[in-house]
């Protein structure tokens, strides 16, 4: 969405300065202490950001992400050069140090109410170092309030994480949902004549692939692809029943491919979604969703009418459903063109640009007021 984001601004006339920083070199322990001081608040990165304001004299500045290289403390530098900040919630990581709300296999809501240390406690990142920088960062930006005292605006894409961030004492007034955006393709396609049921995504336990392998054997005659890899990849494609084959990580021409060829979409996430990002790529394609009732989901798939939910975990649910929509290609048909229209309707890039120039606007009009 950054990428996706930025490429669209400069397409529609505006001028752009990126700020960011890689940790894919983070490697070694010296330099994984440092970039965990680094995290708590760089005055590095302050210093260079406060620079960089002065020379460009921005209009808003939109945040995506700070850690671990670049901190809270350009917002503070935002704040003494009165600039608005707009922040967008890709996930939960304001109030779970993670950003998941999942350890274990399950929900998890114990760092709730500044309880940081549940994630030390439990070894949430499976490495206790990690664990701690984790929840250290977490509990000092809440502690300092970094993010209520300098954030203009905070932007979720979907009102369920919205009321997350209500729930552990975000102002509401402070917040605009602005759903996240797909590039629409210029044409549909038939879904009742596609060949397999996809799954696009990551390979790992909060998104539920246990699950769609499980429905997966109690409909044998129905065909199942799943795009995408994980740490768990080696141990599933052993486990998978023979109609549900892995086909890697795809992406540009060959993820497009895929969706073409698809009947309809599976989302077996058991984890709180923020959006579901390959919901709305599928629904772009013309393609039903089959996803799971939980999170932000169920504000994108329309049960009944652009796909079916089901009750996350829960594999007789999704095979019936899957079953139900493989053996009615006029029903997937209807849901898929349902999908395609609420998808530019609500998705298009048009459509996002008018709600985040109307949020900027908002941001800095309130700046100038000050």
């Amino acid at each position: 969405m950054f990428e996706t984001i930025s490429s669209m601004l400069r397409h529609k006339g505006h001028k752009i300065f990126i700020f960011k920083r890689k940790s894919g070199n983070i490697k070694g322990l010296w330099r994984k202490i440092c970039a965990f001081t680094k995290s708590i608040y760089s005055s590095s990165a302050k210093k260079e950001f406060s620079t960089i304001l002065k020379r460009e004299h921005p209009d808003v500045v939109h945040v995506h992400n700070l850690y671990p290289l670049i901190s809270p403390s350009v917002l503070v530098a935002c704040r003494e050069s009165d600039v608005p900040v707009v922040m967008t919630c890709h996930n939960y990581r304001l109030i779970c140090p993670t950003g998941l709300f999942f350890d274990g296999g399950e929900i998890c809501k114990r760092c709730k109410d500044g309880r940081e240390y549940w994630c030390v406690l439990k070894n949430c990142r499976n490495n206790i170092f990690e664990s701690f920088c984790y929840a250290s960062r977490n509990a000092v930006a809440r502690k300092m309030r970094f993010f209520q005292d300098n954030v203009t605006f905070y932007v979720p894409p979907t009102e369920f994480v919205k009321h997350k961030l209500v729930d552990a004492g975000f102002p509401e007034e402070w917040i605009r949902v602005i759903p996240n955006m797909v590039s629409i393709p210029d044409s549909d396609v038939d879904p009742s004549s596609g060949d397999y049921v996809a799954y696009a995504g990551r390979i790992s336990p909060e998104k539920g692939i246990d699950t769609l392998l499980a429905a997966a054997t109690k409909v044998h005659e129905v065909p199942v692809r799943l795009a995408g890899e994980g740490p768990r990849m080696a141990q599933m494609v052993k486990d998978a029943p023979k109609n549900a084959i892995f086909v890697g990580f795809l992406k540009g021409v060959d993820i497009s491919a895929f969706y073409e060829k698809a009947r309809f979409l599976v989302v077996s996430s058991i984890c709180f979604e923020s959006f579901g990002l390959v919901v709305v790529e599928a629904m772009s394609y013309g393609l039903p969703v089959i996803a799971s009732r939980i999170g932000g989901i169920p504000e994108i798939v329309e049960d009944g009418v652009t796909g079916f939910l089901f009750e996350p975990g829960n594999a007789d649910e999704l095979a019936e459903k899957m079953k139900l929509l493989w053996e009615n290609p006029e029903l997937c048909r209807q849901m898929g063109k349902a999908g395609r229209e609420k998808a530019i309707r609500e998705y298009s890039e048009d459509v996002y640009y008018e709600r985040l120039m109307a949020v900027y606007d908002e941001a800095l009009a309130m700046s100038m007021h000050k």
